[in-house]
């Protein structure tokens, strides 16, 4: 059963995110920590589907990062490595939450731990994550973003716009910025000019968001790291949009984590 509580889902619903303060406990935290260094730091190997991202600037010989951690932006899709997805998409607790926002048939459709390390731009514009889901409906889809770190203002923490994930999928664009990571696309009129909201967060705080909500997030002006793990969620018995999955992202594959499939469905 849901651990999401009636006031809780009211918020969500009108704020577009619910953060839950001190979700995680350290310990937790600190098995995914030593997994991205394991990675980086090639202590065990990374799956052939696991993306290891480096930061464009030092893709492009910008900066000359010291060492391979410092160089990564993000893993992304880690659904075959057993310690962050086993340990963090099908976390008992964290799939009960989940399960208030879309229900007792839940697939992961994208993974992501982020790095963000310092001495690089690592800025990611306002925009909406439904533009990579080539399915619907909107609100039978959840995106879970879990502090490893504490994320201030100072390292760059998420920033979101309250309230518009009630407006529909915006064009998104370059932002049209001098160094800008693969895909780091920005929602047509949500400029710097757009009031938001800085989520300042302490290790182990999760924030559940919509996949319409506009966020982003600044720079890492700080000397350490800004480490995240996030996954979204969908519905089973989401349905392809007609013309089928190829969009940004396409191609993924969806892992049941509770409940059951349904035919015709993702």
């Amino acid at each position: 059963m849901s651990h999401l509580s009636a006031e809780q889902r009211a918020i969500y619903d009108e704020q577009g995110y619910l953060v839950v303060r001190g979700f995680f406990e350290a310990h937790e935290l600190e098995v995914w920590k030593r997994r991205l260094l394991d990675v980086l730091e090639e202590r065990v190997p990374s799956p052939p589907s696991m993306l290891v991202m480096r930061d464009v600037m030092v893709a492009k010989g910008i900066v000359e990062a010291p060492s391979r951690v410092a160089a990564t932006a993000k893993l992304q899709d880690f659904q075959e490595d057993p310690v962050l997805f086993e340990g963090y998409c099908k976390h008992p607790k964290l799939l009960d939450w989940v399960e208030g926002f879309v229900g007792p048939d839940v697939k992961s459709i994208h993974s992501m731990l982020i790095n963000k390390p310092p001495g690089v731009d690592g800025r990611h514009p306002l925009h909406q994550d439904l533009l990579y889901f080539p399915f619907r409906p909107a609100d039978d889809i959840v995106a879970t973003w879990t502090a490893l770190d504490a994320c201030r203002r100072e390292n760059g923490c998420l920033a979101v716009v309250p309230g518009s994930h009630r407006g529909g999928l915006r064009k998104h664009e370059n932002p049209g910025w001098e160094h800008v990571n693969f895909l780091y696309v920005g929602a047509e009129g949500a400029g710097p000019e757009t009031d938001r909201l800085h989520l300042e967060m302490q290790a182990g705080d999760v924030v559940f968001f919509h996949p319409l909500l506009l966020h982003g997030s600044g720079r890492n002006r700080s000397a350490g790291f800004r480490r995240a793990i996030s996954c979204h969620y969908a519905s089973s018995r989401c349905r392809y949009l007609e013309g089928g999955e190829p969009l940004p992202g396409g191609g993924r594959p969806y892992v049941l984590v509770r409940g059951r499939e349904h035919e015709g469905c993702i």
